[in-house]
C-alpha cells in the first residue's frame, strides 16, 4: 500500500518548480483512472484530487485519494525542485519525495521509503497545460518489469 500511495504521490505531483515554472503546475488536478494504469499488486484508487500551490520558494502538493471500497487517503508534501528529500505527511512510514526539474514541462521525482529508493517517476505536463502524466517503471510481485502510468487532468 505504501508503494501504491507513493506511486500516486509521485504521479501526481508531481512537480518540481522554479520561480518561472510553477504556473504550469499550480491548480487542482483530477485523477483519470481510465487513462491510468496500475500495478495489480498495489492498492488502486477510484478517484483522487491533487492540489498544487505555491509555498515559500517551492510548492505544496495535497492529495485526497478515494480507495476502491471507500475511505480517503490524505497526503501532503511541501518542498522544492532541488533534488533534496522532503517528507510526505499522511503515511505511517518514512516516505520522502525529491523533485528535480528537467525542463519547463518535465520533472523527475525520486520517492524513498525508509531511506531506500522505491520509485523513480518522470512527470510530464502536456503542451496545452491541461494534463499531467507520470511514468514509473517498477516491478510487479513476480519481478516482471511494468510501468505505472498516472494521468491527472486540470480542473
Amino acid at each position: 500500500m505504501i508503494v501504491a500511495i507513493a506511486a500516486m504521490i509521485v504521479s501526481a505531483a508531481h512537480s518540481g518548480v522554479r520561480a518561472d515554472a510553477p504556473s504550469l503546475l499550480v491548480g487542482t488536478w483530477n485523477f483519470n483512472p481510465a487513462k491510468s494504469t496500475a500495478n495489480p499488486d498495489l492498492v488502486p484508487f477510484r478517484r483522487g484530487t491533487c492540489r498544487i500551490e505555491p509555498w515559500e520558494d517551492g510548492f505544496k502538493v495535497t492529495y485526497d485519494l478515494v480507495r476502491m471500497r471507500g475511505g480517503i487517503t490524505h497526503l501532503e508534501w511541501t518542498g522544492k525542485a532541488d533534488g533534496m528529500d522532503y517528507a510526505v505527511q499522511g503515511v505511517e512510514v518514512d516516505v520522502t519525495n525529491a523533485y528535480r526539474r528537467i525542463d519547463d514541462r518535465t520533472y523527475e521525482i525520486i520517492q524513498k521509503v525508509n531511506g531506500t529508493v522505491a520509485l523513480v517517476n518522470r512527470l510530464t505536463i502536456s503542451p496545452d497545460g491541461k494534463t499531467i502524466t507520470t511514468l514509473a517503471p517498477t516491478r510487479d510481485a513476480a519481478g516482471r518489469p511494468i510501468t505505472i502510468t498516472t494521468v491527472y487532468e486540470k480542473q
